[in-house]
């Protein structure tokens, strides 16, 4: 994957660059000892990995800001960084920049429940923000399969879902206001604690920029009631086909489930023998669940197995209990690392909609075959949001290109579909050279121009997202004086 050539009058002053950082932070909290760095060179698509110039890790909105300012006047790259579990390279860093990560920035700042608003330093994580109004029976909505580890700063760069997402929508459905920094050091505020805060809706704009406009330190989150019971039910079929059919009329009968997941035959015999989830032998399985009132999920889940069996399943098993219920989830929330240590995978995410499932499924298989590469799939149905998951071993010569092209066409299929490249992964480098299959030149320039406004010197992440031929003449020739 190709990256710019770093600044060789950048690296030429790193040592006076890092001693004007060490007099706004401490020296524990400016990275630069190569041996240190090497924890930052990448993130989630490690094929790619890069040390950079130093790291440096503020903990308030005012570090972040004294930061930038410094970053700004020498003209020195950012790269702003969550948790470092990216799936698309968005916090790979280049050798000339700086890594900005938010994760010593983890306060709950402020709990409104009258309002259903939480207030959060970004660098907290997803769980953790549920885990904060849990005892007091509320939740936070957006649940990333890597929500353990993942920070609400990285969720708002790349719009992040998760598998219950088709009820409740994606971040951008969820946030309500941020505090961001711009890259010369000026605070804003976008937003506020309630639905339609005053001022231009900037937050459709700045949730899934990938740290192209700013660093969103603070973010306020509505947070919900927790429902008042849940059920999944599991329905195993004999073909993907079959299956992304079943998917199709579930959403056409207009019952709303609260998620429906997909796995295919590799990644269910994978995650049954690394998790005994006590899966059945079947080619495609999916796990619907519904929320509500005992009457609602009885009558919700009435239509979903009625509508199961005319498509003729190998088994449709409900859950009974607690217990059962949690089986159910356990397999899939063990998926992604069940295949991690079984093989090298790329993950995808291209999103396409819900009627092409069994279309796209089946062309995914031919090119399976076409390029020798196993894939298994798992990933959100209810919303189309695919994550092909192409097995390659990294140690043998060629593979990691052979999965790259396969990954391009799947992703092509996508848009050819009428979906487009990225659900919630991002862009970042893994799709930036496909963003001419989804945009045109003219598409492109006025997304680019967005970024001009925003960062004129175009320092903030600037190899992800546009196409570097695309980008060039900003990135090369627009830089403050230093």
């Amino acid at each position: 994957m190709e990256m710019p050539r770093p600044s060789e009058h950048v690296l030429g002053k790193k040592t006076r660059f890092i001693s004007r950082l060490k007099t706004i932070l401490a020296d524990e909290h400016v990275i630069s000892d190569v041996m240190e760095t090497r924890v930052y060179e990448c993130d989630a698509l490690a094929a790619y990995a890069c040390q950079p110039l130093c790291v440096v890790l503020p903990g308030t909105t005012e570090e972040v800001s004294a930061v930038l300012k410094i970053c700004h006047e020498e003209g020195v790259p950012v790269v702003p960084r969550g948790s470092g579990t990216s799936l698309a390279g968005g916090a790979l860093p280049t050798a000339d920049s700086v890594v900005l990560g938010v994760s010593r920035m983890s306060d709950v700042l402020e709990t409104d429940y009258d309002n259903r608003v939480i207030r959060v330093q970004t660098g907290r994580t997803n769980l953790s923000v549920t885990g904060a109004v849990d005892e007091d029976g509320f939740f936070y909505a957006p649940d990333p399969s890597s929500q353990l580890a993942c920070a609400i700063a990285g969720n708002i760069a790349m719009n992040s879902g998760g598998a219950h997402c088709l009820k409740y929508g994606v971040t951008t459905n969820n946030l309500l206001g941020v505090t961001m920094v711009m890259m010369d050091g000026t605070v804003v505020e976008i937003g506020g604690a309630h639905m339609d805060a005053g001022g231009y809706d900037w937050l459709g704009l700045i949730c899934g920029s990938e740290g192209q406009l700013g660093v969103v330190t603070e973010a306020t989150l509505r947070i919900l009631p927790k429902p008042e019971g849940a059920r999944p039910v599991l329905i195993g079929y004999s073909s993907a086909e079959i299956a992304g059919a079943c998917v199709s009329d579930i959403i056409k009968a207009g019952v709303l489930p609260v998620a429906i997941e997909y796995m295919d035959k590799r990644v269910i015999e994978v995650v049954e023998d690394y998790a005994k989830a006590g899966y059945p032998d079947c080619e495609a399985l999916l796990i619907v669940e519904v929320e509500g009132s005992p009457e609602e999920i009885d009558e919700q889940l009435g239509v979903i197995k009625q509508i199961a069996r005319t498509h003729d399943p190998v088994e449709l098993r409900e859950a009974q209990d607690a217990d059962e219920a949690a089986r159910i989830w356990l397999g899939r929330k063990s998926a992604f690392g069940a295949m991690g240590q079984i093989n090298d995978y790329m993950c995808l995410d291209g999103t396409i909609p819900v009627s092409a499932l069994p279309y796209v499924l089946r062309r995914i298989g031919e090119l399976s075959d076409e390029y020798g590469l196993d894939v298994g799939n798992v990933f959100h149905a209810g919303d189309g949001n695919m994550h092909p998951l192409i097995l390659f071993d990294a140690n043998k010569p060629g593979d990691l290109e052979t999965c790259e092209a396969m990954g391009a066409e799947i992703l092509k299929l996508c848009v050819e579909a009428g979906g487009c490249l990225t659900g919630e992964h991002g862009v970042g480098i893994e799709k930036r050279e496909l963003m001419t299959v989804q945009f045109n030149t003219a598409d492109l320039e006025a997304q680019m121009k967005v970024k001009d406004v925003f960062d004129p010197a175009w320092l903030l992440n600037p190899a992800k997202v546009f196409p570097l031929s695309n980008s060039s003449d900003r990135r090369d020739t627009i830089r403050p004086a230093a």
